[in-house]
């Protein structure tokens, strides 16, 4: 895989290869870019591969910024790179970004939006390229669906996807022409042949969790099938495969006839929007706050300035916050070191890993809103994320899993800590573990199997767990089960659980 720099001088073009090994481009393309400044050309470095090559853009930069006086008025420079994961990936030089014109390219939003720029990969002159033309216009189209389905599905969250999935449009056209070559070269339509493709290698190379994998099968084995060419056959509800029509005419029927926005486009249940519409919002409030003055009261007769909010905030969270656990003399109380009260230990450690960096940094922020200290960077951070009532992120990298508010997310920590207490008073099992407020929920459930296993004398990779859901409150429970464990403080998002019948049912409207 390599970026190909094409020099284009009128009807000529140079083309040169930077292979995924090679830092440094060729002098000899060094050499073009030179020549072509004073003779007025228009250099085009295509492909989104770009950053692999981030060492030879400052090459570039040197060689824009040593002629940036005295080039010919022709003279252009097109570059394109893929958007980066993080800040931290930014690779193309500031002085480049500074003296150029950005045009960025935003993915779709909406089943309307992505179907239409899945179409838009193709033309008239794909639709006729097939002799089978029926079947491959029928197809492509429920392709083009499916790859809408599967792109935009991301936003439900975990509902949509357990993992995220860097789907795109080469996956879409290479199955098309994996389509072409297969109906042309077949008497029968081989859908089984064609859905395998699809959602094990195409789509499914992406893949790499197996309840996904599952859901991607099933997407296919509804929208590609010998019925799509039987009848009507219904893609989503209300909105048919549409018949043998041309390349417009397909962008016009899905203006015309596809329904409106909601989960049943998705085949999900119509709660699945509400979490992804409320952290749209909260998005979108958030950056409103952020976009506040910073230097300036709270608002008009408030008389409290930022400083003092965060001063206020600071010393609550501080007197609130409780010692560290005192490793060593709890170790004293300990006989026999099971399972359990290795899971303990390990939980206290964490613990303390987290606390003290509260406590290390909140001091800091203290000093230095006293004056005392110099503000750093990050100080600064961590002054905007207490006035913006978000966590850290210098404590969530040694926190547990969290999408609360800052706090929120202190009370739930408090309520960890206490739990931590009581459990290491007397290191007795908690008569019902709360086993969300683990930072390792899965070392707990590996230490139930170890005590079993050393209690039966029975091999520990041949054991799995079983859970059954009581019909009791936690209040109900004084003591713990002679085997295993009782737990609490597990959700369900999707569905809902029946007391009555005991098992998985569809969650009511409204209720996510």
């Amino acid at each position: 895989m390599g970026l190909h720099l094409n020099v284009k001088k009128t009807n000529i073009m140079t083309t040169a290869s930077i292979d995924r090994a090679q830092i440094s481009i060729d002098n000899e393309v060094i050499e073009c870019v030179q020549d072509f400044i004073f003779r007025g050309s228009k250099i085009d470095c295509n492909g989104e591969n770009i950053h692999l090559v981030a060492k030879w853009l400052s090459s570039l930069e040197k060689k824009l910024e040593q002629h940036s006086e005295g080039s010919h008025l022709e003279f252009h420079v097109f570059i394109s790179a893929e958007p980066a994961a993080s800040p931290e990936g930014h690779n193309i030089p500031q002085g480049i970004l500074e003296n150029s014109i950005k045009i960025t390219n935003e993915p779709p939003t909406g089943m309307h939006a992505n179907l239409h720029k899945a179409l838009d990969n193709f033309s008239q002159d794909t639709l006729e390229m097939c002799t089978r033309e029926n079947e491959f216009k029928s197809i492509l189209f429920a392709l083009c669906y499916f790859h809408a389905v599967v792109a935009e599905r991301r936003k439900f969250g975990p509902q949509g996807w357990n993992r995220l999935y860097p789907f795109n449009t080469g996956d879409l056209t290479i199955s098309v022409n994996v389509l072409y070559n297969y109906l042309e070269a077949s008497s029968k339509v081989p859908y089984d042949d064609l859905r395998y493709l699809f959602g094990e290698i195409m789509y499914g190379g992406h893949i790499t969790d197996d309840w996904d994998r599952r859901l991607c099968k099933t997407y296919l084995e509804e929208f590609i099938k010998p019925e799509m060419l039987e009848g009507e056959f219904l893609l989503a509800p209300g909105f048919p495969l549409p018949g043998n029509i041309d390349y417009n005419g397909y962008h016009q029927y899905i203006d015309d006839a596809l329904p409106a926005e909601s989960p049943y486009l998705y085949g999900l249940h119509p709660n699945a929007e509400i979490g992804f519409l409320t952290q749209t919002s909260e998005k979108l409030f958030r950056t409103i706050l952020e976009l506040q003055p910073r230097n300036t009261s709270l608002g008009e007769g408030a008389g409290t300035t930022r400083e003092e909010k965060v001063k206020a905030l600071l010393d609550d969270i501080m007197e609130k916050l409780t010692d560290e656990f005192n490793i060593p003399e709890l170790m004293a109380k300990v006989e026999e070191r099971t399972p359990y009260i290795v899971v303990a230990f390990q939980e206290c450690e964490r613990m303390n890993l987290l606390t003290s960096e509260i406590r290390r940094s909140l001091r800091e922020l203290d000093l230095g809103l006293k004056g005392e200290l110099t503000m750093t960077s990050d100080m600064e951070t961590l002054q905007n994320s207490i006035f913006l009532d978000t966590v850290p992120e210098s404590w969530t990298r040694r926190a547990y899993p969290s999408m609360a508010g800052l706090c929120s997310w202190f009370a739930d920590l408090l309520s960890r800590i206490k739990e931590l207490e009581t459990w290491t008073g007397d290191f007795m099992l908690p008569s019902v573990v709360w086993l969300a407020g683990f930072f390792n929920p899965q070392s707990f459930l590996t230490a139930i199997m170890q005590s079993m296993a050393r209690k039966n004398e029975w091999p520990l990779d041949k054991m799995t767990l079983q859970c059954d859901v009581t019909k009791r409150n936690r209040e109900d429970f004084t003591s713990p089960p002679r085997e295993g464990a009782y737990v609490h403080g597990l959700f369900m998002e999707g569905a809902r659980w029946d007391m009555q019948v005991n098992m998985n049912i569809e969650e009511w409207p409204l209720e996510g």
